[in-house]
């Protein structure tokens, strides 16, 4: 089930490279950084969409397909596949660039679901961006 050099879906949203305190007793990193670094950047997404604050409501089911090594760069891709009125779905994609060969495998994928929030915490809606300029 090895996916090298598969196109990802969406627009590279974090750049970051494992390093030896992220991993777990096997010697690969665990898949709680990868779930981390794939939150943080599809936070990232909801927050440019949403011109403001957002949070994780729920993540979809996430396999993973191959490990993140040491030294691996874990490139993170986001694509938005649905607005609502507050919330927003956000396909989230990781791959791992390999260490010395450069050959890029996906290595898991998750459609998280943001909620844009004011100032107390409480939703609000995301702006509709065809009607703008």
């Amino acid at each position: 089930m090895t996916e090298i050099s598969a196109e990802p879906r969406g627009t590279l949203t974090v750049r970051t490279m494992a390093m030896p305190a992220d991993t777990n007793a096997n010697g690969d990193i665990f898949g709680g950084w990868v779930m981390s670094r794939m939150d943080q950047a599809g936070g990232i997404a909801g927050v440019e969409r949403a011109m403001g604050r957002v949070v994780t409501v729920a993540v979809e089911s996430m396999t993973f397909i191959q490990p993140v090594r040491v030294g691996d760069v874990l490139c993170v891709y986001c694509e938005i596949e649905q607005v609502g009125r507050s919330s927003m779905k956000i396909h989230v994609e990781a791959f791992a660039k390999r260490f010395l060969t450069g050959e890029r495998h996906k290595v898991t994928d998750a459609t998280f679901t943001f909620v844009a929030i004011d100032e107390d915490g409480k939703p609000r809606p995301v702006p509709d961006i065809s009607a703008a300029g």
